[in-house]
């Protein structure tokens, strides 16, 4: 089986990611990069947290025959649903679980992340966004995104800053939803070791300030009106104040 572990830029997904793949572990199952190596998937999976990319039918195809195989593993993605992960998902070879955040407090966070990158001589997948139209338009994708997942049936879904602030309420449900023993040692283990995300060098977590609500004291008011416009039918429904 293949765990695809969803989530929105910047809302903690690695965070995530690393969590749903340790948590799987406990229960057996292989890791990520072993089924990258093993099958020769380097062209598919990223060398950081296994990310996909697309859900297209020929990168899907190609990570289903090692669960075909009889491993059970746990990849990540960015991406929107696609009819190939329907597919998959209606023939019991996947599962899903998706992160959201406050896409003003991600737009903030992936506007500054890039920027730092070009700061220090390294651009990243987020140093083109110079600007607050550019952050804007980019995280807007991410909110059409999360309203096509929020329309999926049976995949877990829950939000960055739910996780920061009722973390064991939120781990109790996904460990539900992953089918796993939540009073084994082993896994309790795993649930501890994430309690505290913020941890220097702990590699491929991406987190940086993670505060909750910053973008109110970042982005001028006529800038906060715009994203009053262009959110403002979706962040309710999101759970999350105007």
């Amino acid at each position: 089986m293949i765990i695809l572990s969803v989530g929105m830029p910047r809302a903690g997904s690695g965070w995530h990611y690393n969590l749903v793949h340790d948590l799987i572990k406990t229960a057996g199952a292989a890791n990520a990069s072993d089924i990258r190596e093993k099958y020769r998937l380097q062209g598919i999976l990223t060398e950081v947290n296994n990310n996909i990319g697309v859900l297209s039918a020929r990168r899907l195809g190609m990570v289903t025959l090692p669960a075909l195989m009889g491993n059970t593993f746990v990849i990540k993605a960015h991406a929107g649903p696609t009819s190939t992960s329907r597919f998959l998902q209606s023939l019991g070879l996947l599962r899903i679980t998706y992160i959201y955040r406050d896409p003003r407090d991600a737009m903030l966070s992936a506007f500054e992340y890039g920027q730092r990158g070009l700061q220090k001589g390294r651009p990243n997948a987020f140093s083109h966004l110079t600007d607050f139209q550019k952050s804007l338009d980019f995280i807007m994708d991410y909110v059409h995104i999360w309203d096509r997942w929020t329309r999926e049936r049976n995949i877990f879904i829950t939000r960055y800053e739910d996780l920061q602030t009722d973390y064991h309420k939120e781990v109790a449900r996904l460990v539900k939803f992953l089918k796993l023993n939540g009073d084994k040692p082993e896994v309790r283990k795993v649930i501890e070791d994430y309690h505290q995300p913020v941890v220097e060098g702990q590699k491929g977590l991406h987190f940086n300030k993670g505060k909750i609500g910053r973008f109110r004291e970042f982005y001028r008011a006529e800038e906060q009106e715009i994203l009053k416009e262009k959110m403002g039918t979706y962040l309710p429904r999101m759970g999350y104040e105007i």
